[in-house]
């Protein structure tokens, strides 16, 4: 009797008191026109004090970015360029270990379309977004824009009016990659402190490619030659110094050169574009290897020899004309060298989109130039340079080595977007681990490769190098089994995205041989369904209460329970042993079935994926549209606790979990 008085109490509770459903951002819609056939379509947020929506732009294996999907583009209207947002906020996330990209109070989205139907009346867009604040809501808008009437198009044979209020679903285009996570692309518009880091940080990262270059046998014995040269061919000693500065800044105007023309034949807005793409991704990782290739001796990359005849004959007319072509001719001649090294900057500086691959190709050959204009000004530093040797192969192949390493995190961009699992943390790690390792190996000695000159003995240089390296490879082993590993935070998949989520050291006990059907090892170690009606089906055969569990797949705080409350002494034991786990993810991107995709009737969405399926189920029964949400039931799905959300304090939680397990005997 008590029993059935609490469960009718508690169903009550649930919908008087905390059954809600969340709307923090409150949205608007215009059209605004710029030409007969030209609009912007623009949307705007307002989001309540201490919630933040994320941007179509945040990177990958973090929360959830916005999408918008326009339905009815073929024949009607084509997207100009990517959606443009107002400035957002780069926040760094310890659970998802990824820069993220949200708004807080204001959120605009402008999407420039081009009309091709003259009869079209109304753009229909969908916007898919996630808000958080103690809990996270996945949550979707519908907008219709209005058009005024066109007087007239010219329509092609190849443009077929479709209908004019744009609803054909088989024509829907979105304006980002449709998929769970996106690789993070920097909009040129959110021009802000944040975005200058990111600029800054390709800067040092591009200055530190030029002075690695240097010492690379191809340009390290060019630089004694050269400012020789100047020094030695000029009348007075003020014009050889100022023949060097020259050449220096003819070698930055080349590589700047190079950066313009990478924007110019991509464009900023295709970049950002190309960042979020698997092929391109993949096709980085191929150039990466190659490039690596050359660096270890497999083979090198040159220009054309008559190229660099040519050049060298312009180089002969003297003056500022002649001095920027033996800039062109160091480029050219040294391009085995610097070749690698310049594509895998512009590989890097191109995924980030805007100015950055200028950027890039400045940092990079001020950092080529310096030596030269230096050594000109002050020719007795030359006697302090090393000799040249076989220790300039030595970095050649140490880059080698880092281009190899490199290439592997473009090839896990590509997984995470399309969610396979094919190349998982432990997987990228132990490539990591084998990379590094041989490389110690190497600068130890007992490793040669093609070009390399016999090894008698260590530098006390190259000794150190070694030890650092190896100081590295054994760092990252621990990995394996779950470190987090914080000194490469962001390059290897993020913790969730692995063969063991928790580890393998211990923290999984149980036989994956023998678990139930349609169970797997959830979080912590436990037993967890993510299918209600097995789930149920289990409990009721082992005559335990049901522990459901309305997550996501990137809820940031339903992370922060899984990894600080659910692990503690207290917690642990009861969610192994007292319950039976269903975990209800409502952000997964998986479609239904065509026969099980329905219209919810308690909100007329659409539900075409597993999330949608079990966010109507939330939000039906218990008039919430939140996560994390936990509720304790009967094996017959009979509520037996009132929902909570977000609890960090353990005995808060504890004493909720406990009362619902003590309701249930």
């Amino acid at each position: 009797m008590r029993s059935i008085f609490f469960t009718v109490l508690t169903v009550l509770s649930t919908v008087t008191t905390f059954g809600q459903i969340k709307n923090p951002v409150k949205w608007t819609s215009k059209t605004e026109q710029l030409s007969e056939t030209e609009f912007n379509l623009i949307v705007s947020g307002t989001i309540e004090d201490g919630w933040h929506v994320y941007s179509q732009f945040t990177p990958d294996g973090g929360s959830l970015p916005m999408l918008l999907t326009f339905k009815g583009a073929k024949g009607n209207f084509e997207l100009i360029g990517i959606a443009k947002e107002s400035p957002y906020k780069k926040v760094y996330s310890p659970i998802f270990e990824v820069n993220e990209y949200l708004f807080e109070h204001k959120v605009v989205v402008t999407q420039k379309v081009k009309i091709t139907n003259p009869k079209l009346q109304a753009i229909k867009l969908n916007l898919e977004y996630q808000v958080c604040k103690e809990q996270c809501i996945n949550d979707s808008k519908d907008f219709t824009f209005a058009l005024p009437e066109i007087s007239s198009i010219a329509v092609t044979e190849t443009q077929t009016p479709a209908d004019t209020t744009a609803l054909a679903v088989d024509s829907a285009i979105t304006t980002t990659q449709k998929s769970v996570k996106n690789i993070p692309a920097e909009p040129k518009e959110a021009k802000k402190p944040v975005e200058d880091k990111s600029i800054w940080s390709i800067f040092f990262l591009s200055f530190l490619g030029g002075l690695a270059a240097l010492f690379t046998p191809c340009v390290f014995p060019m630089v004694p030659m050269t400012v020789s040269f100047f020094t030695k061919q000029s009348k007075t000693p003020a014009q050889g110094k100022r023949n060097a500065i020259l050449y220096g800044i003819s070698i930055i105007v080349i590589y700047i050169l190079l950066g313009s023309i990478v924007t110019a034949i991509f464009g900023a807005d295709a970049l950002n574009s190309l960042s979020t793409n698997v092929w391109f991704n993949l096709i980085f990782f191929a150039l990466l290897v190659f490039f690596a290739a050359s660096f270890l001796g497999a083979f090198e990359i040159v220009l054309p020899n008559s190229w660099a005849n040519k050049v060298d004959r312009q180089a002969d007319r003297g003056g500022f004309i002649g001095i920027l072509f033996m800039a062109l001719a160091l480029a050219i001649v040294s391009f085995s060298c610097t070749g690698p090294i310049v594509g895998n900057l512009l590989v890097i500086s191109a995924s980030k989109g805007g100015i950055a691959p200028l950027i890039g190709m400045f940092g990079f050959s001020l950092a080529l130039a310096l030596p030269f204009m230096l050594f000109a000004l002050f020719p007795s530093w030359m006697n302090a340079l090393p000799k040249s040797g076989g220790w300039l192969n030595t970095v050649k192949v140490s880059l080698g080595f880092l281009e190899l390493a490199l290439a592997f995190k473009f090839l896990s961009n590509a997984d995470l977007v399309l969610q396979k699992h094919y190349f998982e943390r432990e997987l990228f790690l132990a490539v990591w681990i084998i990379i590094f390792g041989a490389w110690a190996i190497y600068l130890f000695g007992k490793l040669t490769l093609p070009h390399d000159s016999p090894v008698t003995h260590l530098s006390v240089g190259r000794l150190f190098m070694g030890l650092l390296v190896a100081i590295f490879t054994v760092y990252l082993i621990p990995g394996l089994w779950g470190a987090p590993l914080k000194l490469i935070s962001g390059f290897p998949p993020p913790m969730h995205y692995s063969e063991s989520p928790n580890g393998f050291s211990g923290n999984v006990s149980e036989d994956t041989t023998t678990l139930p059907e349609g169970a797997h090892i959830g979080p912590q170690g436990i037993v967890t369904f993510d299918d209600y009606e097995k789930g149920l089906a289990y409990a009721k055969s082992v005559n335990k209460p049901v522990f459901l569990d309305f997550t996501g797949d990137a809820c940031v705080n339903c992370r922060k329970m899984e990894e600080n409350v659910w692990p503690s002494e207290e917690i642990l034991p009861l969610l192994k042993n007292k319950v039976v786990l269903i975990s209800l993810i409502c952000d997964r991107k998986i479609d239904l079935p065509q026969s099980k995709q329905y219209i919810s009737k308690t909100t007329g969405k659409e539900i075409i994926t597993i999330g949608n399926k079990w966010s109507d189920f939330q939000i039906t029964r218990y008039q919430n549209n939140a996560q994390p949400l936990y509720v304790i039931q009967t094996p017959d799905g009979k509520d037996l606790s009132k929902p909570i959300g977000y609890t960090p304090d353990v005995n808060e939680y504890k004493k909720w979990l406990q009362e619902g397990i003590n309701s249930f005997k």
